[in-house]
């Protein structure tokens, strides 16, 4: 469940970036797969960064920590890949 979170964390921040900065924008479907992918990269880093060995949240005992984590850890994961991405993107094209 905690994989799901991040990805669509990770969507949500990639089209926030695509949306935001216009000239790195990759279109609605290059801002959503690169966001899921870095949502995925940067939970799971945050997870690793915590010591938990990847983000794992328990449903059963709710931890709004882990929640918290997974959330942030995937909207900061998915930006920042749509930013590199669309840089890479912008220099090739020149």
């Amino acid at each position: 469940m905690e994989l799901i979170i991040q990805i669509i964390a990770g969507l949500l921040g990639g089209n926030a970036v695509g949306a935001g900065a216009k000239t790195l924008s990759l279109g609605t479907a290059g801002n959503s797969v690169v966001g899921g992918v870095g949502g995925l990269l940067g939970g799971l880093l945050a997870g690793t960064l915590a010591g938990e060995g990847g983000a794992a949240i328990d449903f059963s005992n709710l931890d709004m920590g882990a929640l918290v984590q997974s959330v942030a850890g995937g909207g900061i994961g998915g930006a920042i890949l749509t930013v590199i991405v669309g840089m890479v993107k912008k220099t090739l094209a020149k």
